[in-house]
């Protein structure tokens, strides 16, 4: 059984410095082939054009055309009013395997918290929630011999501050380094509190099956040290008991060679910050693990020199487990 996760970036974007879905699907197609995934786990799949009045992810179905994947089960997450995908950044898992179950799950297991933003202008009045627009999604798909295996595939926040009123000159730029330092706070909140929600969804599911086989996808920015992942790996060390060991989860690519171990480039520094972590039980089956990154440009140069990029600038990874 070989899984796979891949931020394939704002694929269907019309914006105007973005390359022609023909140029993207030339670089990205081949990827996809390569990864000969039977589970395909995709962040930023953008549903920006309607058929019948409701959103379609139109260029990814144009994207696996004529691979083994057009012929796989998608299923895709829903925008905030669950009619039908968000116009940008949805999740979609694509699967050889029946489903057998499908959830979103956005602020439902964590209540966001609230926080009176202290350098906005005008000052806030009253406290307001601290939420994410982004789901997790959740698949349960039956396994040949008919085992279940449950797969999350998440997207989580960016380590980039949060907009603050009245504190921005830009996109990019900050009147004082107060309000960048408290957008950077709160985009830290939100990012640990869809890592919470994670990992107490995990958590029902041990509570069900202690030897679940569970795997986890996606876009975590955030390296194997960073809380995020600690949130959602819950480690002996953290958690600093034995008896809670078997509830683990591991990110796959940890016996991968350092040199080999990233998914991304910047500004000349390898980062790992896409991940496929495994229970236990899943673990054990484990195999190989690849992250295809031969050919991953480094996201700084590539936003300052390269015109109309068609790649991702996340590499895929896959692993296979003998299931």
């Amino acid at each position: 059984m070989r899984l796979a996760t891949f931020n394939i970036e704002n694929l269907g974007s019309d914006d105007d410095d973005a390359a022609p879905i023909e140029e993207r699907i030339a670089v990205l197609r081949p990827q996809l082939e390569r990864l000969r995934a039977d589970i395909l786990c995709l962040q930023e799949i953008n549903a920006k054009k309607k058929v019948a009045g409701v959103r379609r992810p139109v260029d990814l179905v144009r994207l696996i055309e004529g691979t083994a994947y057009a012929d796989y089960t998608l299923d895709i997450t829903a925008g905030l009013k669950g009619k039908g995908p968000a116009d940008v950044h949805n999740l979609a898992i694509l699967s050889r395997y029946p489903v057998l179950e499908r959830e979103e799950i956005r602020q439902s297991l964590v209540t966001p918290p609230t926080w009176i933003r202290t350098t906005a202008e005008p000052c806030d009045t009253a406290p307001f929630p601290v939420g994410w627009d982004r789901p997790i999604q959740r698949l349960v798909v039956e396994l040949p011999g008919g085992t279940p295996l449950t797969v999350f595939n998440l997207h989580l926040r960016a380590p980039l501050a949060a907009a603050v009123p009245g504190q921005k000159s830009g996109p990019f730029a900050w009147k004082s380094i107060s309000g960048w330092a408290e957008g950077f706070f709160l985009a830290a909140m939100k990012r640990s509190g869809q890592a919470l929600e994670l990992r107490l969804a995990v958590e029902r599911i041990f509570d069900a099956d202690p030897d679940a086989l569970i795997a986890v996808c996606g876009d975590f920015n955030a390296e194997d040290h960073d809380t995020a992942l600690r949130i959602a790996c819950a480690a002996e060390d953290d958690t600093g008991s034995g008896r809670l060991a078997s509830r683990v989860l591991t990110p796959v690519e940890r016996g991968l060679a350092a040199d080999r171990r990233f998914t991304v480039l910047h500004h000349g520094r390898p980062q790992v910050l896409d991940h496929i972590l495994a229970s236990r039980a899943l673990f054990g089956h484990l195999d190989e693990v690849r992250i295809h990154n031969e050919m991953l440009a480094d996201e700084l140069v590539a936003f300052g020199r390269i015109a109309q990029p068609p790649e991702s600038l996340h590499a895929p990874m896959v692993a296979e487990f003998s299931l």
